[in-house]
């Protein structure tokens, strides 16, 4: 539909309101896709450096001859939970948005919200069991607080990954995310 003139020459006020209708549509439209491409869903494995090799120092023992009172066994434990503390981070990574889920471990509470939280990648890391290596801990500081978030609840995480190493009292992270989004994770439909 062609705007229409007024005995003037310029448009009538429905003409107007029309494209300026139309103006919101399409700009929302453009919005909402980019939006999710603001900050593009990573895997677990892009936040650990593709050449890091764990188990380097403990190639050519034989762990299972060894039992747990062994000094070999004592030390080769301690030479695990080195390497993972000092776990390397991925340079790429620095700087980038991202979107990753993960189960969260609260840090710093004021009352039922948390400001603070460790992303972890599989149920009961840093509280069940060893904490995963650095490079699998990511520490989230929210620039608002989330509420109602409960420990190894799962959630999409969104915001800007850093390099930045803390050591927690549930393991050393190896990231730190500027959180700007959380919700709660949704297994994907199956097409």
């Amino acid at each position: 539909m062609a705007p229409t003139l007024t005995s003037y020459g310029s448009p009538s006020v429905g003409a107007i309101m029309l494209r300026l209708i139309t103006f919101m549509l399409l700009a929302l439209a453009a919005l909402s896709p980019r939006a999710a491409d603001d900050y593009p869903e990573i895997k677990w494995e892009a936040l650990v450096p593709k050449d890091w090799d764990p188990a380097r120092d403990l190639k050519g023992l034989d762990l299972a001859t060894l039992k747990d009172s062994d000094p070999r066994a004592m030390e080769a434990l301690q030479k695990m939970k080195e390497a993972w503390d000092n776990a390397p981070v991925e340079p790429g990574l620095n700087g980038k948005k991202v979107r990753i889920a993960g189960f969260a471990i609260p840090l710093e509470r004021k009352g039922d919200k948390a400001t603070e939280f460790l992303l972890v990648p599989y149920f009961g890391a840093c509280i069940h069991s060893p904490p995963p290596p650095a490079n699998q801990i990511i520490h989230a500081v929210a620039k608002k607080a989330v509420s109602g978030m409960k420990s190894m609840d799962t959630v999409w995480v969104s915001g800007t990954l850093g390099l930045q190493r803390a050591n927690t009292p549930w393991g050393a992270a190896g990231y730190r995310l500027t959180v700007e989004r959380v919700t709660p994770y949704e297994m994907p439909k199956r097409k």
